[in-house]
């Protein structure tokens, strides 16, 4: 079980990437509603799908993490966007969620669980 993880710029983005095959983001805003009701469910994601070194589940705020929010283009909250040793890939043929889509989030971050699992032999 792993612990969502909170970078707080780009470099601290990047050093997950660098530590970890799979990283699932949620781009939130503490004063977005549809985020505040999306976050316990993408925790219990986390600590049902995130495996140590392999799978990562973190949250960048968009308002303290700007460079991260800029980087990625990010326009609408939440957003979710998923990456392969750093690089934005596709998961179920979407780059990203945006919205607290339950449905969607939820299959990508099983499908995202069993190619770590696999990866890291569980």
């Amino acid at each position: 079980m792993a612990d969502i993880k909170h970078p707080s710029s780009l470099s601290d983005l990047q050093t997950l990437f660098a530590s970890t095959t799979y990283v699932a983001v949620d781009f939130y805003a503490d004063w977005c509603g549809p985020c505040k009701q999306i976050a316990p469910y993408y925790a219990n994601l986390a600590k049902q799908h995130g495996v140590d070194g392999t799978l990562a589940f973190a949250k960048v705020n968009v308002d303290s993490a700007q460079d991260i929010a800029a980087a990625y283009r990010v326009q609408a909250m939440p957003t979710f966007m998923f990456f392969k040793e750093g690089k934005q890939v596709a998961v179920n043929g979407n780059k990203m969620i945006q919205g607290a889509d339950v449905k969607s989030l939820g299959t990508a971050a099983e499908k995202l669980g069993a190619l770590a699992k696999k990866r890291a032999g569980l």
